[in-house]
């Protein structure tokens, strides 16, 4: 357990837009150290000297890293954890959607590498720093739209056969869903609280890259969406409210503790997803 004096840390992915920006903000106002991972350096070190700006805290650090790069994701990883002392939340937020089929370097569609492999990647390198807080939490932003697929694609992780609109996508957002739920399963004896939430619907940039039908449908309905900081606000409370401890392992609806549809807390899926997610990555989980 954490004995040190040093405020409570939390890294964030993707913190140099949206959510992650709007979360990260709240977070260092509130007296948190908070760690702002993004891929552009440049872009970065812009949003770090933003949210020092609006939170009035200089202890906002960037972290680069590139959720594309499995190579990336452990060096910041090991440089993460010769920066700081103490880590006590991570917030998995980064995202990425496309409209053309992509593969990283590493083999892997990129949607799916950035959304969910990576992110878990990212979580078993850092878990043992996060287990020695008191208060050791993950929350993996997800999104409602993992309700527009029937089930996982177990057999066809790259999509290769699963590619279509929006449907890539939803998939690695229940991806998020089921991956909670088996690190709930794995880890909440040792101390760790982890969560899924859905944010809402956010005005940013992010659906850019959705098929252009429901981009031209979102951007028209962008007056009607959430602010990032509105969209922020679940997101935060999941990382910093006690009362929020007991309800470890859910799926939250923005403020609402919500029971996912079925397909979302299929166990067999959530261990199937585990163990081919630690094969492509290469993830270690020691006692788990």
């Amino acid at each position: 357990m954490n004995t040190h004096t040093q405020p409570s840390t939390a890294l964030i992915t993707g913190a140099n837009s949206g959510i992650g920006l709007a979360a990260a903000t709240e977070l260092a106002r509130r007296g948190w150290h908070v760690f702002a991972a993004a891929r552009s350096p440049e872009r970065g070190q812009a949003a770090v000297s933003q949210i020092q700006k609006d939170s009035g805290s200089i202890a906002v650090e960037l972290l680069e890293m590139d959720l594309a790069s499995f190579a990336s994701v452990r060096r910041a990883a090991g440089e993460l954890l010769e920066r700081t002392e103490r880590l006590d939340v991570l917030v998995n937020n980064a995202g990425l959607t496309l409209d053309q089929r992509q593969l990283t370097a590493d083999g892997n569609e990129t949607m799916m590498q950035t959304n969910h492999l990576s992110p878990a990647l990212f979580t078993s390198l850092l878990l043992p720093k996060l287990l020695e807080s008191d208060d050791a939490r993950v929350v993996n932003v997800s999104s409602r739209v993992y309700e527009r697929v029937d089930a996982m694609p177990l057999d066809d992780l790259n999509f290769e056969h699963y590619w279509g609109g929006i449907r890539p996508y939803c998939a690695t957002k229940l991806a998020n869903i089921l991956f909670t739920n088996e690190l709930h399963r794995r880890t909440h004896e040792q101390g760790l609280a982890a969560f899924s939430v859905h944010p809402g619907v956010v005005a940013t940039n992010f659906v850019q890259n959705f098929p252009t039908p429901l981009r031209m449908v979102l951007r028209i309905a962008r007056p009607l969406l959430r602010s990032p900081e509105q969209g922020a606000a679940p997101v935060v409370e999941l990382v910093a409210d006690q009362a929020r401890r007991a309800d470890a392992g859910a799926y939250f609806d923005r403020h609402t503790l919500t029971e996912p549809m079925p397909h979302a807390t299929d166990r067999q899926a959530a261990e199937r997803l585990w163990e081919a997610t630690n094969e492509i990555t290469g993830a270690e989980w020691p006692g788990t």
